[in-house]
């Protein structure tokens, strides 16, 4: 019962957001998200924390602020436009955005070829499940997410995401489908951006160790597929670019150098337009020693021409003097 009278006001409030126009709903969404910044402590101190592990000296404290506050308001911009875009023809939404560099995904769809494209939390991200099948829509093309709680949300938001024909996966159900698709000639698009925990390769990004989801690795060198990017840049006021980037090497190389390589791609992306990225997730949280054992297989991983930031290292243990001088 409460779950479903949170759906019946979700709904209600998508009908009521979905009544004003893009721009103004642009508009209402900067003002959100700096009433947001406002008043959240906790978020606008993470975005803070993570902007200056990013940029570190490359960007004056003051700079990081504005930065901060910027941030916020694209946030609040896109995740309310983001809500009517899901309610649009397909004509409309295409007024609002530019396409730069789709050749790179259509040339290998033409050359039967599965695609795993890399995905990021970046500008208008949800823009891409209601884009991709009609740019494409020969060829299958699915995506992997994370179930809701809520079953009623969760129903509603599956449909909004595959109204244009995207196939949605369910994470917990494995990856079988994926595959599959995949050796049919498919495309599936992965949000990589975020932290893995555990069971992610710890590799560098914006020069710092960070737990990176090997996934799109794993599906590439299993299926022989084609690896894209692409990203949702927000271009000017309730306007938008999607930008795919040049083809980036798939099986043909380890799942290590790969899922680094993934860093070093979204990393690009977020320094082509720095407020568009989503700067309140803890993508850089302190990592419990789990990722060095055996058993979670993953570990870290440095590119030959890589490099990483200085770190600390605490050491905790009961005999701590013996332990200090043995280390």
């Amino acid at each position: 019962m409460v779950d479903y009278s949170v759906y019946l006001l979700y709904r209600a409030g998508i009908w009521l957001l979905t009544l004003l126009p893009l721009p103004v709903l642009f508009a209402v969404g900067q003002l959100a998200g700096t009433v947001v910044w406002l008043i959240s402590r906790k978020y606008r101190t993470l975005a803070l924390r993570n902007i200056r592990i990013a940029f570190g000296d490359d960007l004056a404290t003051k700079e990081a602020r504005r930065l901060v506050r910027r941030h916020f308001q694209r946030l609040g911009a896109n995740l309310l436009c983001s809500v009517k875009i899901t309610h649009m023809p397909i004509e409309k939404i295409l007024e609002r955005i530019e396409l730069a560099n789709f050749e790179h995904l259509e040339d290998p769809f033409r050359r039967k070829q599965p695609v795993v494209l890399l995905l990021s939390h970046v500008g208008l991200w949800e823009l891409t499940a209601q884009l991709l099948p009609h740019i494409i829509p020969e060829y299958r093309k699915s995506t992997i997410y994370q179930r809701l709680k809520n079953p009623f949300l969760d129903r509603h938001v599956r449909a909004a995401r595959a109204r244009f024909g995207l196939e949605v996966f369910e994470r917990s159900e494995g990856f079988g489908k994926a595959i599959a698709l995949l050796r049919n000639g498919g495309g599936i698009g992965i949000l990589c951006d975020q932290h893995a925990g555990d069971g992610g390769i710890w590799t560098p990004f914006f020069g710092r160790i960070a737990s990176t989801t090997p996934l799109p690795a794993l599906l590439a060198r299993r299926t022989n597929a084609q690896v894209r990017a692409m990203a949702v840049h927000t271009s000017g006021f309730a306007r938008w670019r999607a930008i795919v980037e040049p083809p980036v090497s798939g099986h043909t190389t380890s799942i290590e150098s790969l899922t680094a390589r993934v860093n070093e791609i979204i990393e690009r992306q977020v320094r082509r337009a720095p407020e568009d990225w989503f700067w309140v997730h803890d993508r850089w949280k302190t990592p419990f020693p789990n990722f060095l054992l055996e058993r979670y297989k993953r570990g870290v991983f440095v590119p030959g021409n890589g490099s990483v930031k200085p770190f600390r290292i605490l050491i905790r243990s009961g005999n701590w003097l013996g332990d200090a001088v043995m280390s």
